[in-house]
């Protein structure tokens, strides 16, 4: 296997390279994912029915103990609903920017992880296509002393590259596409729970039909 991984070229050391960090990507998140609790959402019913009797301390301080990105949202649309102070643009614009950022530590590496699946194929045509170069110009130099296997040989070295290239590729879009389907359905879920906890406090923010429409499309088939 070794040689066969030497065989490939300094292609294959770049492609090995990339597998490692979309590893050690999918790895970190998976481990995010899971300290923060993401399917876990039964707190939202219990958080509405603490507002619906009035409590809301209690409610607040059990959104505390959540690790999920939702129980931050909900927290922040709560403190700043119940401001009577801030008026409805304000607590929504306030609840869009702590949803923002809870949104982007979710997303965080995932367009690195995209971008591997998608140049490590390139990488390994790029091999395949130096690889080819390399076996036609041995194939000129050996001129009416002509073998067969010398063609065939370079060829199946330089396919190497391409083989290795889509073994790094699919595994890594695959899990680019898990981990960014569990990040639009918390940013699903952070929307609609805000919204009624808004709409609680007299606060409900404006819903464009094009996001309902947008919350409807990420929800479908979970």
């Amino acid at each position: 296997m070794l040689n066969l991984f030497q065989q490939g070229g300094s292609v294959m050391y770049v492609l090995l390279f990339m597998s490692i960090l979309a590893t050690a990507i999918i790895l970190l998140k998976l481990y995010q994912f899971y300290r923060s609790d993401l399917r876990q959402n039964a707190f939202i019913g219990t958080t509405l029915t603490r507002l619906t009797k009035g409590e809301f301390a209690l409610a607040v301080e059990d959104l505390k103990k959540q690790p999920s990105p939702v129980a931050r949202v909900l927290e922040s649309a709560i403190q700043f609903a119940a401001n009577p102070v801030m008026s409805s643009m304000d607590v929504e614009a306030e609840v869009s920017r702590v949803g923002s950022a809870q949104i982007r530590k979710l997303e965080s590496w995932l367009r690195g992880l995209s971008s591997i699946a998608h140049l490590s194929p390139l990488l390994g045509l790029l091999g395949t296509v130096t690889g080819m170069i390399v076996a036609f110009m041995n194939l000129q130099e050996a001129g009416s002393r002509v073998d067969p296997s010398i063609l065939s040989g370079g060829i199946w070295e330089a396919l190497l590259t391409t083989a290795f290239g889509l073994t790094v590729a699919i595994p890594a879009m695959a899990a680019f596409y898990f981990l960014e389907g569990e990040v639009d359905r918390v940013r699903a879920e952070m929307k609609d729970s805000s919204i009624q906890v808004l709409r609680h406090f007299g606060k409900s923010p404006h819903v464009d039909q094009r996001d309902e429409e947008r919350v409807e499309d990420e929800t479908h088939g979970l």
